[in-house]
C-alpha cells in the first residue's frame, strides 16, 4: 500500500473489474511493472483474480480493505487527538512583543 502506483491501482479496481491490459493502460510504466504490481497485490488478497474466458480480471477486495482500516482507525484516532491539542495550544498561543 506504500507505493503510489499500487494505491492507484487500488483506485481503479474499486470503481470496476479491470484485466492487467486495461490497468497497465493508465500508467506510463512497462506492462510487466504493472503485472508485478497486480502480483503483489494479489498475495496481499487486496485484489482478486477472477478468470473469464482468456481474460483475468482484478476487482477489489472489500473484506481485505475493512481488515485494514480497522487496523489503522486506532493510529488515525490518536493523531486526529494530538492534532487536536496541537490547534488549542496554538489558538492560546500569543507572540511576544
Amino acid at each position: 500500500m506504500a507505493d503510489p502506483t499500487r494505491r492507484a491501482i487500488l483506485l481503479l479496481a474499486a470503481s470496476q473489474s479491470m484485466t492487467a491490459g486495461a490497468i497497465a493502460a493508465n500508467f506510463d510504466t512497462a506492462r510487466p511493472t504493472v503485472s508485478r504490481h497486480l502480483q503483489i497485490l494479489t498475495e496481499c488478497e487486496l485484489l482478486e483474480p477472477e478468470q473469464n474466458g482468456r481474460e483475468i480480471y482484478y476487482h477489489l477486495n472489500p473484506q481485505k480493505m475493512k481488515e485494514i482500516a480497522d487496523f489503522i482507525e486506532p493510529f488515525r484516532k490518536l493523531w486526529d487527538d494530538r492534532f487536536n491539542k496541537l490547534e488549542t495550544v496554538m489558538k492560546k498561543y500569543q507572540p511576544k512583543k
